[in-house]
């Protein structure tokens, strides 16, 4: 009888089991893995968090999706390239060994053109959000991208010099670096063929003692410094020291609450360009982005924490949001999870983003021609919208 009740019980343990594996089976159902490609340690991991925080906001609105009259769940796997290019190639391959249909990022432009390669020798096409470097799509017919480009924001940022009367200007960037380099070169080429004088200089990665170099800068009337958010407040307190009065210009990675938290009252004067402003209703999209994501921010500390402390809208979470919403319509266009057809796809998406219309040239860059022009509010603490400009103005 003993026996009995084992070969009983054993039955049923068996029977249960399969029923859960049955029913795990029909839970997981169909899956579209979309891959996230972004910096969540090293000197990029503020932006890259931010960037992220965009991308999931739109994943909790869109999680699924219909491909061939069937019902596919999206499936977001995320990567930590370390804001390395020498490790960004193996966060690549972890997505192309996951099988991923579509990669999204990266928040900083040497990353994305080290990856670059691994993404089309594999045909699955990368859908660049702040990588504003023109090697990134240079090419490269799997890699798009939903922001403005270097040439036309140093181009923007020398204009500025101008319009404040600005005849001779520093130029910092950081050595080996494709994004601070290439934006560099860009401004001191606008400045310098509208009539102007620059200074230039350069520092190491890691370095954080730039005491001598912006000596260099004492007797400038301003200083453009495209760097990260972990050193610029770095720079911006040790120009004080040397220059009290310049301006300090910057560009798009300096939006991060990091920024004005480190270089407290010394962040006089600073002024940068940027891909989106969350005061801007002309949008409606834009609004309802912006209600929405605050919300989803407010309701977990730890989207709090990613986004820098507080629920201020960085521009780069609207372009993670855009970024995540054309691989949806390009998914759509395609109806196929495979890479290619997607590829195809997103050469003719055209949609009304939270940033603004967006469509891709046939590089693959966004048609995109205005930024957002910042700066410092020291004594609120936060950032302050003074205009739009586009590359002509």
């Amino acid at each position: 009888m003993k026996r009995m009740h084992k070969i009983i019980a054993l039955l049923m343990v068996l029977v249960l089991a399969v029923g859960m594996l049955a029913g795990c089976g029909a839970e997981k159902g169909k899956v579209i893995k979309i891959g996230i490609f972004e910096p969540g340690t090293g000197e990029n991991a503020g932006g890259g968090k931010q960037e992220v925080l965009g991308i999931r906001y739109a994943h909790s609105l869109v999680p699924e999706i219909e491909i061939g009259g069937e019902t596919y769940k999206i499936e977001l796997v995320e990567v930590d390239n370390q804001s390395d290019a020498t490790k960004a190639p193996s966060a690549a391959q972890q997505l192309i060994s996951a099988k991923v249909s579509v990669v999204l990022g990266t928040y900083g432009s040497a990353c994305a053109i080290a990856a670059g390669s691994i993404f089309a020798q594999n045909k699955t096409p990368a859908i660049g959000c702040s990588c504003t470097n023109p090697q990134v799509t240079e090419g490269n017919d799997y890699y798009f991208r939903v922001c403005f480009l270097d040439p036309f924001q140093g181009t923007v940022m020398a204009n500025l010099a101008l319009e404040q009367n600005c005849k001779k200007v520093g130029v910092l960037t950081q050595a080996g670096d494709d994004y601070s380099v290439g934006l560099g070169n860009y401004f001191t080429e606008a400045f310098k063929n509208a009539g102007g004088t620059v200074v230039p200089a350069s520092f190491q990665t890691g370095e954080t003692d730039f005491s001598a170099i912006v000596a260099n800068f004492k007797d400038c009337d301003a200083v453009f410094a495209p760097s990260s958010i972990e050193t610029g407040p770095l720079i911006i307190k040790q120009l004080r020291a040397v220059n009290k009065d310049c301006l300090i210009l910057a560009s798009d990675t300096w939006e991060n609450g990091k920024i004005i938290e480190n270089a407290g009252d010394a962040a006089t004067n600073v002024y940068f360009s940027t891909f989106f402003d969350e005061n801007d209703d002309s949008n409606t999209k834009s609004k309802e982005f912006v209600d929405g994501y605050k919300k989803w921010l407010n309701s977990d500390s730890a989207n709090l924490n990613n986004n820098g402390g507080d629920d201020t809208v960085a521009a780069v979470s609207a372009l993670g949001y855009d970024a995540y919403m054309a691989a949806i319509e390009a998914i759509k266009a395609a109806d196929s999870t495979d890479g290619t057809a997607i590829r195809d796809a997103l050469k003719d998406v055209e949609m009304t983003g939270v940033t603004g219309d967006l469509s891709f040239d046939e590089k693959g860059d966004a048609n995109k021609n205005m930024a957002y022009i910042k700066t410092i509010d020291v004594e609120n603490e936060c950032f302050k919208f003074l205009k739009t400009q586009t590359i002509a103005e």
